[in-house]
């Protein structure tokens, strides 16, 4: 069996298209945005009398794979709205959504939040004049990926036609990535305006696309959960009266949507301490990029709503390992598990610019909202956070090669990792017969291979003995001007049910927690000390064979600055934001890779 390679790419971007980055002055259009992965400079916001970007930027180094998935909904309003040519530009509508920056976005997204959407009737009509508007804009976002994918034998570049679903109901994030494996796709995007729930956006999908028989293939990647008040992933099943209906929506859920986003531009959706209703101990890296305090309300059982705006109260789902551990009791519940997903990271910018998730010189995601340090380090606008925002993560797949069926596939089969910026390649398989000395063996990757599953996996019943788990990870390479950061930890999480109650815990596997000092943030040199690589097998000493559990594996960076501090640093005391003096700001952070979860069912 090959042993993969490791991909890196982003799957969650917006440009000029999306009804909100376009309100934000980004002017840069998806085949932009391809050029910038591809290693190409581009102009950011603000504008000169020539409506070009004045702020030069350009991707560390070049990325793998990408998918441009600006807003399904209003792609037509929003050509009428930025095409002088349109009959529809000059309208109240229009020159309104022109006037100030931001605004327009609001305005267009409050229709999101309705449980029955409308579209602009004086921009649409009954939808019709929306919808050839729609249909231009969703041909040049497939020509776009078109044009950018490398078909030669390289394999250098990979693009995906795909699109984001907005739905917003309660002004709360349910949104999802549609990511389609080729260039046989739907007339148009499937909307919120067409589908008002997420079991409508799976059933047209399923029918309009992968039942199709014409080539057709549709994943859908939730994300931002940490923004749903528990609603993203909420485990109930509308419509299903009975149990066999209830697993049936839940196989579906599973099938349409086997990844999610753990972390991106609007902070961590891995864990949270201190909920009353989850039975954990603390872990302190649980406290890594969140966007809400310790001390907001918990919502208990029921979702909440407003969180989009970081508004109403925060639920343990809103956290993936929580809903990974919710999904262990639905598997004993129905039959089978609709929370079984592997893990992803990417940046959701709204410059055009994936995979700009580095730490020193950040120029920002949201076009003239962040595009000074004043902004960035500020408390932010009506639609976006400003410092407790982060320069997002990355998607990792381990695939044959890079082409679009190979890296659909992997993520199809949840062999996924994520990263919080850096380049971190991290491995993780389970078995019951790997034994202590494969680190040192170099055919290591074969035999894992061989004698066991990676990650994404399922292990079937145990025979009596324990499975052991084989964890490698290598430090991010950096470049020749920007070294990367040696490897502190690994670690392996595991959920498990007991008695009908779920639990968890964390096991540091490999590797030593850095001493104190660990970075001087004055100047930002790292003074730890870690590894270029960690490799461990490793066996669950709490194993039992009757309990239903999940295991995955996070690979740590030593600590180093965050990002504002380096910011910060560059900045003329006096005058700085208030930021740069708030204690309570962390000035280091901690960054790391997710492996995918490995199951265990009895």
């Amino acid at each position: 069996m090959p042993t993969r390679v490791p991909l890196y790419g982003d799957l969650h971007v917006h440009t000029a298209f999306s009804f909100d980055a376009r309100s934000y002055d980004t002017v840069v259009t998806p085949a932009d945005a391809y050029r910038f992965a591809r290693g190409e400079a581009i102009h950011l916001p603000p504008l000169d009398a020539s409506g070009k970007g004045t702020r030069e930027a350009r991707i560390d180094r070049p990325l793998d794979f990408v998918a441009v998935t600006d807003h399904g909904e209003f792609l037509g309003e929003m050509y009428h709205c930025t095409t002088p040519t349109s009959p529809k530009y000059d309208t109240f509508t229009c020159q309104t959504y022109r006037e100030e920056v931001g605004q327009g976005a609001s305005t267009f997204a409050v229709r999101l939040s309705q449980a029955n959407p409308m579209r602009v009737a004086e921009l649409c009509g009954e939808g019709k004049d929306c919808e050839a508007a729609a249909r231009e804009r969703w041909q040049a976002m497939q020509d776009a990926a078109e044009a950018a994918y490398d078909r030669t034998a390289s394999c250098s570049f990979t693009t995906f036609v795909g699109y984001e679903y907005t739905n917003t109901f309660g002004i709360s994030n349910l949104h999802r990535n549609v990511i389609f494996v080729n260039d046989i796709v739907p007339d148009l995007p499937v909307t919120y305006f067409e589908a008002p729930t997420p079991l409508d956006l799976w059933t047209l999908l399923r029918d309009g696309c992968r039942s199709a028989e014409n080539g057709c293939d549709v994943l859908v990647l939730p994300h931002n959960s940490n923004l749903s008040n528990g609603r993203l992933f909420d485990p109930t099943y509308p419509g299903g009266a009975t149990i066999e209906e209830e697993a049936s929506r839940a196989e579906l859920r599973a099938e349409m949507e086997p990844v999610a986003e753990i972390f991106q531009h609007k902070g961590s959706s891995e864990c949270r301490n201190g909920f009353l209703d989850v039975e954990a101990d603390v872990d302190p890296l649980c406290d890594f990029e969140e966007l809400r305090p310790d001390d907001d309300e918990q919502c208990g059982d029921k979702p909440g709503s407003g969180g989009m705006r970081l508004w109403g109260c925060t639920h343990r789902h809103d956290f993936l390992r929580y809903v990974l551990k919710t999904g262990l009791l639905e598997a004993e519940r129905l039959g089978t598990n609709p929370f079984q997903f592997g893990l992803i990271g990417s940046t959701d910018t709204h410059n055009g610019t994936p995979g700009n998730t580095s730490s020193v010189g950040f120029p920002g995601h949201v076009g003239l909202v962040d595009d000074t340090p004043d902004k960035r380090l500020g408390a932010g606008t009506e639609t976006h956070d400003g410092v407790i925002n982060n320069p997002g993560g990355l998607a990792g797949v381990w695939a044959e090669e890079n082409s679009r069926e190979s890296i659909f596939e992997a993520i199809r089969r949840r062999e996924t990792f994520a990263t919080s910026g850096p380049r971190i390649p991290i491995r993780f398989f389970g078995g019951f017969g790997y034994d202590a000395g494969l680190c040192g063996r170099p055919e290591r990757l074969e035999e894992a291979y061989a004698a066991g599953i990676p990650m994404g996996g399922m292990l079937g019943a145990s025979s009596g003995s324990e499975p052991t788990f084989f964890v490698q990870a290598s430090a991010d390479p950096g470049t020749a001007s920007w070294p990367g950061r040696p490897l502190e930890r690994l670690q392996i999480i595991k959920g498990y049910v007991r008695e009908g109650k779920v639990y968890e815990k964390v096991y540091d596997v490999a590797g030593t927690a850095a001493a104190e000092p660990s970075v001087d943030t004055s100047t930002c040199e790292v003074l730890a000390e870690g590894a270029e690589e960690l490799c461990v097998v490793w066996t669950d000493p709490d194993f039992d064979p009757k309990e239903r559990a999940f295991y995955y594996a996070r690979a740590l960076e030593v600590p180093s600055c965050r990002y504002s501090t380096y910011e910060c640093n560059e900045l003329d005391p006096a005058s700085a934001p208030a930021a740069c003096a708030d204690a309570s700001l962390p000035k280091t952070v901690q960054h790391r890779a997710w492996s995918s979860p490995i199951w265990y069912g009895p």
